[in-house]
């Protein structure tokens, strides 16, 4: 089966996600470089110890897969609903 990435939405908003993920993760102490937020999954791998590479991870599980990008997008989901929630209380 081939591997299917997810699309937005708004293709537009990619970049905006993209400096989204950056922020959240240096906020809670990860290291993130700021024109490459994405490499930020190979701390979370290696803090979860979970042998993520550069390249193919075939070898990974999905559950393995999953806690990465789990911690990535659910640090991701509650900053969004935090910013939708004070965007309505100024409302």
């Amino acid at each position: 089966m081939a591997k299917r990435r997810q699309k937005l939405l708004v293709p537009e908003a990619q970049e905006g996600m993209e400096q989204l993920k950056g922020n959240v993760m240096k906020r809670d102490g990860y290291s993130v470089v700021d024109d490459k937020p994405n490499e930020v999954k190979y701390e979370v791998a290696k803090e979860l110890n979970i042998p993520l590479q550069h390249g193919r991870n075939g070898h990974l599980t999905s559950e393995q897969a999953g806690k990465i990008g789990g911690q990535i997008g659910g640090r991701m989901v509650k900053e969004l609903i935090k910013m939708a929630q004070q965007s309505l209380k100024k409302q």
